[in-house]
């Protein structure tokens, strides 16, 4: 082997080692300088010879060799030149920022004339759209574009509450007033509400847990309820003054007597050994569901809770269209949801310890029992039955705002 070839597989042995660790301004320095040091040893053919050994086109290399002894040195941050490269393609094609901000501006959505009217605007069905308008541009081109022309992709914001009802923060003012006094006098304040149904069985599950990789958890494509298991309906109650919760978790129908049971089962389990010297209660709702505002039966249940623990229930029920400020939502139930993200709820002995399980860093804690008890729907309550109520309502919104004495 001549010196020649030794001295090209020299050269490519050493660019091999070199060339991961380099960027493409470093690249034509080394190979300019590596062809400098042949020539001045050998007189010419430096170029000819990197060329052979990296694979570099002669072109960059004499690039490389310009920028040592002619062209002024980069600044260290850059790679070339000012100016240098490819060309933008807003540049090279006029018109094609204007082309893609009128297919994704936010006044195309009922435009008959947009292409994109009826399909979602991905980047690949921009990309196919401007293509029909004569431009040349790839998917992968889209995003940067989007972001200069400051869009991104976002989901829609839940932020329109529908109607709003003139005394809502009066109301809010009516309940943080009462709450206080509660507070102040060492007496239960509970916030209350039904977590929506779940289904039993090896159902998808939202969320996403960790587990090794590619062995998610297997379950049904489909979620037609499993009729030997059901479903079931937690009904939780959360005492604001203690941060702590109870969540009955029923397998019939979301019924009032089955609201009231809960909070019976409170009590016996929880509230009388932390409120021995309490004479009142005051829970708090929204204005739907078992615990509507509306229920009869809701109010004949409460009245016979009432009579049985001999204190009075004091009820204020949160405004239309603002269930999501009741405390219990953020405060228990998405604590709830996101500890059993991910995994089916494959029984209800999963749903009662996943509900028990549930902490938090403030020192939320959650007791959790299985209600088997089945509740009769529709239940009717005669005028009779309801004028036997003690009810006594508020000045202030009286259909929000009222107390229920023993007997």
């Amino acid at each position: 082997m001549n010196a020649q070839k030794r001295m090209i597989l020299a050269i490519r042995q050493e660019f091999q080692e070199l060339a991961p660790l380099l960027d493409e301004r470093r690249i034509r320095l080394w190979c300019a300088g590596r062809a400098r040091a042949y020539n001045r040893e050998h007189g010419r053919g430096g170029v000819m010879l990197v060329h052979h050994a990296t694979g570099v086109s002669r072109r960059r290399i004499y690039a490389g060799i310009r920028e040592i002894t002619e062209i002024p040195s980069l600044a260290v941050s850059r790679v070339r030149q000012p100016g240098g490269g490819r060309k933008c393609l807003v540049d090279t094609q006029p018109g094609l920022r204007d082309a893609l901000e009128r297919l994704v501006g936010p006044m195309t959505r009922g435009d008959p004339e947009s292409p994109l009217r009826w399909v979602s605007k991905s980047s690949y069905h921009l990309r196919d759209a401007l293509q029909a308008q004569g431009y040349h541009i790839s998917q992968r081109s889209i995003g940067p574009l989007l972001d200069d022309l400051g869009y991104s992709l976002q989901a829609p914001s839940q932020r329109k509450e529908g109607g709003k009802h003139s005394d809502r923060d009066a109301q809010f003012q009516y309940i943080a007033t009462l709450v206080h006094t509660f507070h102040w006098c060492g007496w239960p304040t509970l916030s209350i509400d039904a977590k929506k149904k779940e289904k039993i069985g090896d159902f998808t599950n939202a969320g996403r847990e960790y587990r090794p990789k590619g062995q998610p958890v297997p379950v049904r494509v489909y979620d037609f309820v499993d009729k030997s298991l059901g479903k079931v309906t937690p009904y939780g109650i959360y005492d604001r003054g203690r941060n702590e919760g109870f969540v009955n978790v029923g397998i019939s129908a979301d019924t009032a007597e089955f609201a009231v049971n809960s909070l019976r089962k409170w009590w016996y389990l929880l509230g009388r050994q932390w409120y021995p010297l309490a004479t009142a209660w005051l829970l708090t709702a929204d204005g739907g569901g078992s615990n509507s505002s509306r229920t009869r039966l809701w109010k004949t249940e409460l009245q016979r809770l009432a009579s049985e623990v001999a204190m009075t229930i004091y009820v204020c029920h949160y405004p239309p269209g603002t269930s999501k400020w009741n405390p219990i939502e953020h405060r228990m139930f998405s604590h709830i949801s996101e500890n059993w993200r991910g995994e089916p709820l494959t029984s209800r002995e999963v749903v009662v310890n996943r509900i028990a399980n549930t902490k938090t860093a403030t020192g939320l804690t959650i007791l959790a029992q299985l209600d088997e008890r089945i509740y009769q729907k529709r239940r009717k309550i005669s005028d009779d039955q309801f004028a036997a109520i003690h009810l006594e309502r508020a000045t202030f919104h009286g259909e929000w705002n009222y107390r229920i004495r023993p007997d």
